[in-house]
């Protein structure tokens, strides 16, 4: 299961960056008072995904699909098993 959710990972990866949207994996430093999470935000006015390369591969996954979740996919290519996913994700699995 491991290695689909690295091919997911960068299929996801690759769909966020036709969205206009770039994946940053990281280090993300934790220091005594405050805690940094992977996850969305703007950057100077670019939507950037944050990813803690300490994340096992699910968990990128997870915070992939949250980042990207109730985006229109409908003009992209996504293969079959992610767009399960994402349809689950938003609950439009029909």
């Amino acid at each position: 299961m491991p290695r689909q959710d690295e091919t997911l990972c960068e299929e996801l990866k690759e769909v966020a960056r036709r969205l206009g949207v770039q994946v940053r994996e990281e280090v993300l430093l934790r220091e005594v008072g405050y805690r940094v999470r992977s996850g969305g935000c703007r950057v100077r006015g670019a939507e950037v995904i944050f990813l803690d390369r300490h994340l096992q591969p699910a968990e990128r996954l997870e915070v992939l699909l949250d980042a990207l979740a109730g985006r229109d996919l409908e003009g992209l290519y996504v293969s079959p098993a992610l767009r399960r996913l994402v349809e689950r994700r938003s609950g439009t699995a029909g």
